[in-house]
């Protein structure tokens, strides 16, 4: 290679990596996964499993309040968005239950809006996690997303769209409480601002520590979710995923994507690099 070919290689080199850091601005890569920044009143729910008498009445408001048609489970599924589980744990040499209510967690920053390719979940600064099912293309990654495994899709349907809880945003925007809260008949969910929840947890935790495992479930997990929970047994116990980390997933992929600007030119230049030089050697 001559002179004049290496500067011009070199030059187009430096072009390209001074276009590098505007293009993955222009494309958004690195900054935002969609997310709107949480109001310092978002809300949330706290749920103490030691209260739960598996009544069902949070099952039963949450159906009424969304027209669904889906029989009490203990599995969620797109007509149940609330799915109560009983489980039989050893409390000090004996044998008792514990009712379990799952839903949508409505993280802080959830993996399912960073999956979404359209834009059809979106994290509200009031805390719910809701859904647009006219945008939705139907790919469900939101599904795959999801450590929690909460959203369902409509099998049934010859127009599909994903279901879960979306924590009743309408009351929650018109400052309201959700229904399941409204119908709970032993005070086991709570609904407040997410930073009173946290406080009141805490202040149940320090008040009975041989009562409760001392851990606030969902407080950190996966950065933090809308809805928390107490227990007096281990949480592996009752089914709740552990060992999920305390980093939101998006900031995983977030910190992958932003690779992706910086790949595709040096992929571009060294393939430039080697046809050129390819090239010259046919020439000759």
């Amino acid at each position: 290679m001559n002179r004049r070919k290496f500067l011009k290689l070199a030059g187009i080199g430096a072009a390209a990596l001074a276009l590098y850091p505007a293009g993955k601005a222009q494309a958004g890569i690195g900054f935002s996964h969609g997310s709107p920044a949480l109001s310092p009143e978002a809300k949330g729910m706290l749920i103490d499993i030691t209260k739960c008498i598996g009544c069902g009445m949070c099952y039963m408001a949450c159906q009424q309040q969304n027209g669904l048609s889906g029989t009490q489970k203990e599995v969620l599924d797109a007509e149940t968005w609330v799915a109560i589980k009983s489980y039989e744990v050893d409390v000090n040499g004996s044998k008792e239950k514990r009712f379990v209510r799952n839903q949508c967690f409505h993280c802080n920053d959830p993996a399912c809006v960073s999956a979404c390719l359209v834009g059809a979940l979106i994290k509200t600064p009031e805390g719910p996690v809701v859904y647009d099912g006219g945008k939705c293309m139907g790919c469900r990654y939101c599904m795959v997303a999801c450590p929690f495994n909460v959203p369902k899709y409509q099998w049934d349907s010859p127009f599909p769209v994903i279901r879960k809880c979306i924590f009743c945003a309408d009351r929650v925007k018109a400052g309201e409480p959700t229904a399941c809260a409204s119908a709970c008949p032993t005070g086991a969910t709570l609904f407040g601002t997410r930073a009173e929840l946290v406080a009141e947890a805490q202040a149940r935790l320090k008040a009975e520590p041989d009562k409760y495992v001392q851990h606030i479930y969902g407080l950190e997990e996966v950065g933090g979710t809308s809805f928390l929970f107490l227990s007096d047994v281990p949480f592996e116990q009752l089914g709740f995923p552990m060992n999920l980390g305390t980093r939101a997933l998006p900031e995983y992929t977030q910190r992958a994507l932003s690779k992706i600007p910086a790949v595709v030119v040096g992929g571009a230049l060294l393939l430039g690099t080697a046809y050129q030089l390819t090239k010259d050697r046919g020439d000759k």
